[in-house]
């Protein structure tokens, strides 16, 4: 018996010595992962050598199995099944960026990980209204970027993860900029989303959100052609016509005044930076440049105005923009 021992001891020393040769690659298994589903997984990536770690691995005390790991070339069969059975995942990324809806976050966000999307906007469900977040504010709580979160972090832990980003952002300074401007930071995000559909144009930004902070404080209507392509739930239009402008939604701020009760997107750090920077300007009037280079004609003159948009509506009907 202690001959067989020994030579079983061995044949481990020697298994726990071998190498990985092939390219870097990231072994993934579901949460419950039993030893069957462990050891499938590792022969089917890794062949031979996937066999010795699950050897390995089993020695050690290796039942279940859950995460996401990265397996480096040179790392020995013991470091990695050591790897497995302490947890010692590596992180993933959770991005997201230009998203219209909170269904877009969810849908970006779980993409790398084990959560579901479902399972994403069941949790900000109910975590989002005890945060202070109405339904209309949700795209408020979250900041598109680059995360990192381990493959099977929990939903409400992913999500809990994302909101903590999202307070890191607002600073005191922040917050005291946004009361100065009347506003809520749910209601910073609102505007910024709309200065965002307006331009991606850094040195446009901190202009328009100007304009719109002017609009409001002197009681006009905002008249921002984002706000209506939401309220007719068509992003993709180019020419907002009357029949745009009429059509009856909270969010059509052509037919309401004020802010729309809550994001029309889901804003940048740069968008909801230019509403809390926006610069001192009379402008209350904008309009696309003829020229279609995305920039555009500010004023604070009506009849300027009329004048920009005349040439701008001449060019969309030169180029059969209907």
């Amino acid at each position: 018996m202690l001959v067989i021992g020994a030579a079983a001891g061995l044949v481990i020393y020697n298994y726990s010595l071998e190498k990985y040769s092939g390219e870097t690659q990231r072994l993934v298994f579901p949460t419950g992962s039993g030893k069957d589903a462990v050891r499938d997984t590792l022969e089917a990536r890794l062949g031979d050598y996937g066999a010795k770690v699950y050897r390995l691995w089993d020695a050690q005390g290796g039942a279940t199995m859950s995460g996401s790991y990265v397996l480096e070339h040179g790392a020995t069969a013991l470091s990695v099944s050591r790897m497995m059975r302490r947890g010692m995942q590596t992180p993933v990324k959770v991005a997201f960026n230009n998203c219209r809806t909170l269904a877009d976050v969810a849908e970006r966000a779980c993409r790398n990980v084990e959560t579901k999307p479902e399972q994403f906007l069941s949790v900000c469900d109910t975590l989002l209204p005890s945060r202070g977040f109405s339904l209309a504010e949700f795209p408020a709580a979250f900041i598109p970027d680059t995360y990192e979160a381990y493959w099977n972090a929990k939903p409400e832990a992913l999500v809990r993860r994302l909101l903590d980003s999202r307070d890191a952002f607002w600073t005191q300074d922040r917050k005291a900029k946004a009361a100065a401007l009347g506003l809520t930071e749910a209601q910073v995000a609102t505007l910024a989303s709309i200065v965002e559909g307006e331009t991606t144009l850094a040195d446009e930004q901190p202009i328009v959100a100007r304009l719109y902070l002017n609009r409001l404080a002197k009681g006009m209507r905002l008249q921002a052609d984002p706000t209506v392509k939401f309220a007719v739930g068509d992003p993709t239009l180019r020419r907002i016509l009357i029949k745009h402008t009429e059509v009856d939604s909270p969010y059509n701020t052509y037919k309401y005044a004020g802010l729309p009760p809550g994001p029309i997107s889901v804003p940048s750090r740069q968008a909801l930076d230019a509403v809390l920077n926006a610069p001192a300007n009379n402008y209350i009037y904008m309009c696309a440049k003829e020229d279609f280079s995305g920039r555009h004609n500010f004023t604070a003159n009506y009849q300027e105005h009329l004048a920009n948009a005349r040439r701008f509506q001449a060019e969309l009907n030169r180029r059969g923009i209907k």
